[in-house]
Order: C-alpha cells, then structure tokens, then sequence
C-alpha cells in the first residue's frame, strides 16, 4: 500500500549505475544483426529489455558481433519464429574470446564505436529501421562486418568459412570452459 502514495516511483528499481548494452528480449529473426543498445545510466531500460551494466565497448562490440548473432540463432528460445533472448540461455551460456590481447580488444572497442557512429548519422531513424534487412544503410553493414572481423580474429587467426563452422567453433570453447562442471554422480553399489 505505500508504494500506491507515490505512484510516480519504480517499485523495483533494476536501472544500472554505470554504462550499459541494452538487450531486447525479443528481436525479428530476418535481421542479420540484434540492434543491441549502449546507453549511459541516463537512459530507462524498459521491461521489454535486458541489461548488462559495467559494459564496455569491447562488450558491446562482441554482443553486436555475428559470432554473438550465430550463438542466439542456435541456442535461444522463440517466440513465434523471431529470436527471445535470454541472459539464463543466450547470455550465461556464451563462449567469449579466451584471451584476447589488449590489441585486440582495442581494434574491437574501434569497431565497435564506428557501429555507433555510423548509427549516429541517421538521427531521424529507429534501431528497427536501421537493421531492417531491406533497408540497412549500406554504411552500417560495413561497420558491422569491420567489427565481425576484428571479433572473428579474437577468436582464432583463420577465417570462418560459414555459420557452421562457427557454431562448431563456439561448441567447442563451451565444452572446453565447462569441462568438469557437470561431473557425473557416482551409484552408489549395494553390496
């Protein structure tokens, strides 16, 4: 009942003090890339959203990456046939670059900057218009496949030849961050 005479507050206040990706729960399926959000504790994250606090852009910049796109696609839920994404499924679960050198991770916060740049140019559009499939400004497919690049090299030097063998390549570092975590229980023998 007290929080009914002060209707103007938030009940359950959820809003990061620091910077932060923006994360829709739900995203179309025909988008090549999630328009993922970087906001400053400024902005209201809506409960149609997940987000990350304490994000950098070396964070944006993987989370917007394709290898990042390729994960969601195969392990997140659905809700008709478009993406639901989810920190417990989609997010936890995510392999990240093993060791990435400061190098590295500096090309990706420049890439990652140009996508939010490039996004900047187009004030009078909305995060669906710009990542409509049909209608992505072409300056904006390039920043993202600049990032795409300096994300894959995170990874591994060789290029990834297709989806599949990213998805192969992902599968693989999970096994290899989990090994030991889900050890099997021993029966116990009757004697």
């Amino acid at each position: 009942m007290k929080w009914a005479q002060n209707p103007g507050l938030f009940t359950e206040n959820r809003q990061p003090k620091s910077d932060f990706i923006l994360l829709p729960r739900h995203s179309s399926e025909n988008r090549s890339y999630i328009p993922f959000g970087f906001f400053t504790p400024n902005s209201i994250v809506a409960d149609s959203c997940n987000s990350i606090p304490n994000a950098t852009l070396f964070h944006f910049g993987i989370i917007s990456s394709l290898m990042h796109v390729i994960w969601i696609k195969t392990v997140c839920g659905r809700i008709k046939s478009d993406f639901r994404y989810s920190n417990d499924i989609v997010y936890n679960n995510f392999p990240w670059p093993e060791n990435p050198s400061g190098k590295q991770k500096e090309t990706i916060e420049k890439a990652a900057q140009k996508v939010l740049d490039v996004r900047a140019e187009f004030p009078n559009s909305s995060l669906a218009d710009l990542y409509d499939p049909l209608t992505m400004p072409p300056a904006l497919v390039k920043a993202h496949n600049e990032l795409d690049k300096a994300v894959d090299l995170a990874y591994r030097p060789q290029p990834f030849i297709n989806e599949t063998k990213r998805i192969e390549f992902l599968f693989e570092l999970y096994d290899k961050y989990t090994a030991g975590l889900f050890a099997k229980e021993k029966k116990n023998k009757k004697k």
